[in-house]
């Protein structure tokens, strides 16, 4: 019997060296070793109340799944995590476990707690590389459901109804599934073959995935109900960018970062004449602290520029990104301005030539130094300017990774559904039911840019409600 590993430390992540990734899109983390995933799960105390279990989204079955990595029985560990998650692969990669199953491991009172995110992502790419098993397809139940968005959401309220037997199909605007999964995570944190492979097991289970299709402008909901779909659910994300609305955001060389992260990632500008051109090299500001921050700004770097720069209003302890995103930014030579915040951004003139092809592009940005004074509603310290510590930062391009909202073409063209202030659609929060019967929402749709994991946690809220909801029927 193997002894309980007692170590206050993780089995650290292998990497990739900092100065080799810094010029490639490969993916940076390499993933544990058999031995590396035996020894952290041996860190695990099995607790009888599972404190880990009540902090995951989604449920994942924790412990049961550690054990089995354990017992080295990892098709059986899959399959643990599977009966509650459609995404174990892209979750193991991208989810926050530090503020959520992680945060609330015993382990982590006296040390580091036991790598959960570490060893799902380890268990998922043992399944994806030793498993040739086609997904079971189950007995159809007779009722149709429609899917609006195929981000973490859409997928897994698609993949829980095929469970039950439902048809389902996604309809999705962009020319290839994933959502967010593949126009805004860059490869060098979640390759796009890993959600490739997620959408072909829905797939091979009956759902059909619709790709160039604009709800609400190709079909409305309406028109979808008459097709003879019982029920939809709307996960279209949040894909309106927020600017500051300071002078010069429209000069080129300004991007939001959801412009900047899908010509990358989806439209692959990286490569050379790219059929959609992104601005490489110079120098680089990225406005914002969150994840897609951190994510633009580690792109531009791959994409040649010669100084990239994270530009955000607070400290480092409220920057609001995942403290590895961080970690490894800086380790590549980002450099990060905090308690700045830009002011206007400066365009070259030529007064001498109006045909100036230079004409309008980015030269600099006006910034000025920031203090925390009082907490705001939220308990977070307010940023205030500082007098007389304005600045000039030399840069070429700037990326605005400020937040985003909902779209707002569904709820143009679709009578009956009520949206709060901020454009989100308002739901019930038990199931995600809409003001329009039979018209479900979640994920970003719903609560604006969050985790993949929260979104997730909505699809599979819906997807029981949908359940329940047609068998009344």
């Amino acid at each position: 019997m193997l002894k309980p590993n007692m170590s206050l430390k993780k089995n650290p992540m292998p990497s990739q060296d900092p100065k080799v990734r810094a010029h490639n899109f490969e993916e940076v983390a390499c993933g544990y070793t058999e031995e590396m995933a035996i020894d952290e799960a041996l860190r695990c105390l099995h607790c009888k109340h599972m404190p880990c279990v009540e902090g995951c989204p989604v449920n994942i079955h924790i412990p049961e799944f550690i054990q089995k990595i354990k017992e080295q029985d990892y098709e059986a560990a899959y399959q643990i995590i599977a009966e509650t998650s459609s995404l174990p692969a892209v979750c193991g990669r991208v989810c926050p476990q530090e503020t959520q199953c992680e945060s609330r491991c015993v382990r982590g009172i006296k040390g580091e707690p036991v790598g959960i995110g570490r060893l799902e992502r380890f268990v998922a790419d043992w399944h994806n590389a030793h498993s040739e098993a086609a997904p079971a397809v189950p007995e159809p139940n007779g009722h149709k459901v429609a899917i609006i968005g195929s981000g973490p959401s859409g997928l897994t309220c698609a993949g829980d109804l095929a469970k039950k037997g439902y048809k389902v199909t996604v309809f999705e605007a962009l020319h290839l599934a994933g959502g967010v999964l593949v126009y805004g995570i860059p490869e060098f944190r979640l390759p796009k073959a890993i959600v490739q492979k997620e959408v072909d097991n829905l797939k091979a289970m009956g759902v059909d995935v619709e790709t160039n299709m604009v709800i609400g402008k190709t079909l409305t909901i309406d028109e979808i109900f008459e097709m003879g779909y019982e029920a939809v659910f709307i996960g279209s994300g949040a894909g309106l960018p927020n600017f500051m609305n300071i002078p010069g955001e429209s000069l080129k060389g300004v991007y939001s970062a959801n412009e900047y992260l899908t010509r990358s990632n989806l439209m692959k500008a990286f490569r050379e004449n790219p059929v959609t051109p992104i601005m490489k090299g110079g120098k680089v500001a990225v406005v914002g602290g969150g994840n897609v921050a951190m994510d633009a700004a580690r792109t531009a770097l791959r994409l040649g520029a010669d100084q990239v720069y994270i530009v955000y209003r607070r400290s480092m302890e409220e920057l609001p990104a995942r403290r590895e995103e961080v970690e490894h930014a800086m380790e590549e030579g980002i450099e990060f301005n905090l308690l700045t915040n830009p002011t206007e951004i400066l365009g070259y003139t030529n007064p001498e030539n109006p045909r100036d092809p230079k004409n309008g592009s980015v030269i600099g940005m006006k910034c000025i130094r920031m203090e925390l004074g009082e907490p705001d509603e939220r308990g977070r310290r307010r940023p205030v300017p500082i007098p007389d510590s304005e600045f000039t930062l030399a840069v070429d391009t700037v990326v605005m990774a400020i937040g985003t909202s909902p779209n707002p073409l569904i709820k143009s063209t679709t009578k009956g559904l009520e949206v709060n202030r901020r454009g989100g659609i308002v739901v019930e929060e038990n199931t995600g039911a809409t003001s329009r019967e039979g018209v479900y929402a979640g994920g970003d749709a719903v609560t604006g840019a969050a985790t993949v994991i929260s979104a997730m946690g909505a699809g599979k809220v819906a997807a029981a409600a949908i359940d329940e909801y047609l068998a009344g029927k």
